[in-house]
Parts: C-alpha cells; sequence; structure tokens
C-alpha cells in the first residue's frame, strides 16, 4: 500500500509527499505546500485536487484497518 500522495512539480516531474506531513496548503496563485518540516513545494495540482487525493489516501488507509479487524 501506498503511504504517500503523488504531486506534479511545475515542470512537470512526478514525486510523493507524506500527506501526514502537510501543515498549510496554499493557493498564492500557485498551489503551494508547506510541510511541518519547512520544506516547501510548489505544485500543479489545484487544492482541491489535493484534498481529493488526502482523502482518498486516508480512506484507504482505515478501510485496510477494518479489513485486518483492528
Amino acid at each position: 500500500m501506498c503511504y504517500l500522495i503523488k504531486v506534479t512539480n511545475l515542470g512537470g516531474k512526478e514525486f510523493y509527499i507524506n500527506p501526514d506531513m502537510i501543515e498549510k496548503i496554499e493557493a498564492r496563485p500557485d498551489t503551494t505546500i508547506l510541510l511541518n518540516n519547512g520544506h516547501i513545494y510548489i505544485v500543479r495540482e489545484n487544492i482541491d485536487e489535493i484534498i481529493k487525493e488526502i482523502v482518498n489516501f486516508k480512506s484507504k488507509i482505515f478501510s485496510a484497518g477494518f479489513q485486518r479487524g483492528d
């Protein structure tokens, strides 16, 4: 299971970030993700797309827990 979400930098390179590390997401107008370690990433995805990816990520985590009986 993937514990990261995929995002794309402005140059078109895809990379993955840990959604549990996200402190803040802003539209400046480019979407800027601030992690709680101070790293900042500017990505192509808009805020709604990132939030959708986070919700999907969390849904997978919780459903996997229920399937194991946790």
